[in-house]
């Protein structure tokens, strides 16, 4: 008996720890703030954002080509716009704008991050772009992994021209449950990022990317991601793609490719 005892309040105190201390393991800002041109990208101008609660933000933002739309890419979460640069540098030379966001304590912005915290940011960032005369229809919501949550919760919430998913969970819980399958998870994580339910709200075409050998996210979340969403939608997958290489194996020309194609 005092086995069984002993057995059930450790159990309750790993829930406990789970409760209060998941974001130390969901979270992994870099919280350097590395001008644009130090990273390589030149025109790319930074910008200061005023959250909803008064936080600073920290955007990096260039201006479309030729009238083509504007993509604002959420990140996930050990990113931030500097080791991102890479991926902006492609869309730019595609003729894409990028309104890239720094979530809170990542690349300069204030405060911490949590999921109320991040959706509220994404929606500041959208209207600051409505603000500089960037029209919905030329607004891409674009999610890496974690970032996949703002931008479904984002175009569920504004009218934008398409979204695009990279990498993207289903939710957080979900992922947790590979390694701890023993905890009732949906009810510990506070920041859950259900994507596969929010983005039955969307009405915007989608397209999902995803790699087959995903080591963080499984292919399998992407294709259940897929099946929630509303038609018109695409889903690619990547053969040989893991979770952050998408790009290296042809991620960018199909999303350019479907970007250009909603224009027709």
């Amino acid at each position: 008996m005092n086995i069984l005892l002993w057995l059930a309040a450790a159990y309750l105190l790993l829930c406990v720890g789970a409760y209060f201390g998941n974001r130390l393991f969901m979270y992994f800002p870099d919280p350097a703030r590395v001008p644009p041109a130090q990273a390589g990208l030149e025109g790319v101008e930074e910008l200061e954002l005023a959250a909803a609660d008064g936080t600073k933000l920290v955007a990096w933002y260039a201006p479309p080509q030729n009238g083509k739309a504007t993509i604002l890419y959420f990140h996930g979460n050990a990113s931030n716009a500097a080791n991102r640069a890479p991926k902006i540098a492609m869309m730019l030379e595609s003729g894409f704008g990028v309104l890239y966001l720094n979530n809170r304590g990542y690349g300069g912005s204030e405060g911490r991050p949590t999921e109320a915290h991040n959706v509220a940011d994404a929606i500041a960032a959208y209207d600051d772009l409505a603000g500089r005369g960037v029209p919905a229809g030329k607004i891409v919501a674009y999610g890496e992994s974690l970032g996949s949550g703002q931008a479904v919760r984002l175009a569920g919430e504004r009218p934008v021209a398409a979204i695009v998913l990279e990498a993207a969970l289903t939710s957080t819980a979900d992922v947790g449950r590979s390694v701890y399958f023993f905890l009732p998870l949906s009810l510990l994580i506070t920041d859950q990022y259900n994507v596969e339910r929010h983005i039955r709200t969307v009405k915007a075409p989608v397209l999902i990317l995803h790699g087959e050998q995903d080591e963080v996210i499984p292919v399998e979340m992407g294709k259940r991601n897929y099946r929630a969403a509303n038609e018109p939608k695409r889903i690619e997958i990547f053969p040989q793609g893991h979770h952050s290489d998408l790009f290296e194996h042809g991620a960018w020309e199909k999303a350019r490719d479907f970007f250009l194609s909603l224009s027709k």
